[in-house]
């Protein structure tokens, strides 16, 4: 898939789950579909980094590559 391309994805939520990512997208001046995009790519850069999706100790924030 090219770098300007982007593929449509069904994707099914929870309305608990959907409710928090839409206020942290408001939060972040983002749409909700802007704000998953935002975090599934800091997902990707994390697992690309150091091989792991989540932080060791859950109870911490994951260090994200935020510019």
């Amino acid at each position: 898939m090219g770098e300007g391309k982007k593929k449509q994805v069904p994707l099914r939520l929870s309305e608990k789950l959907y409710n928090d990512i839409a206020a942290w997208a408001e939060d972040d001046f983002r749409s909700v579909n802007g704000q998953i995009e935002y975090l599934l790519t800091e997902c990707v850069k994390q697992r690309k980094k150091n091989g792991k999706y989540v932080s060791e100790h859950l109870d911490e924030a994951p260090e994200l590559d935020i510019p």
